[in-house]
């Protein structure tokens, strides 16, 4: 992207919903690890937070996309003791994907935030293109104060 800034794209399972957040580059790498099964020879910090929590026997039941306030996306760690942890989306995201744990975005945050795109896959495709030429010209800073329309 031309901020050099990368982007999680979260897809709503139940309808053509995607959520678009940026993140920084080492959230992002440890993003890409995960979903690559990269494993270093010495935990990273999202390995080393995972193995803290399976060594205290806690389980990550969930992570929560809870807001958006000023531009900036909210998200909580649930654990199965109950409690609840907040932390950035991309950490939250990165540790998910290291512990099986489904994320979830709060209704009204998709509703804000999410782009919709359809499924039919010639009309996904041109959906596509017109969202990376969006990205192509869009800051996070167009998202701060408010939504965009």
């Amino acid at each position: 992207m031309p901020s050099n800034q990368p982007i999680v794209l979260l897809r709503d399972n139940e309808t053509e919903k995607f959520l678009p957040i940026w993140i920084g580059a080492v959230e992002a790498t440890a993003i890409a690890f995960a979903q690559q099964g990269v494993q270093s020879e010495r935990p990273l910090t999202h390995d080393l937070l995972r193995d803290v929590i399976v060594g205290l026997g806690f389980t990550l039941t969930r992570v929560d996309i809870t807001e958006l306030r000023d531009g900036i996306f909210y998200a909580e760690l649930v654990f199965d003791s109950g409690v609840t942890v907040s932390a950035r989306p991309s950490d939250a995201i990165a540790l998910a994907l290291r512990t099986s744990a489904p994320i979830f975005v709060a209704e009204d945050v998709l509703d804000e935030a999410g782009i919709e795109m359809p499924a039919e896959e010639e009309e996904a495709e041109a959906e596509v293109e017109a969202f990376r030429e969006f990205l192509d010209q869009v800051t996070p800073e167009d998202f701060e104060g408010g939504s965009q329309q």
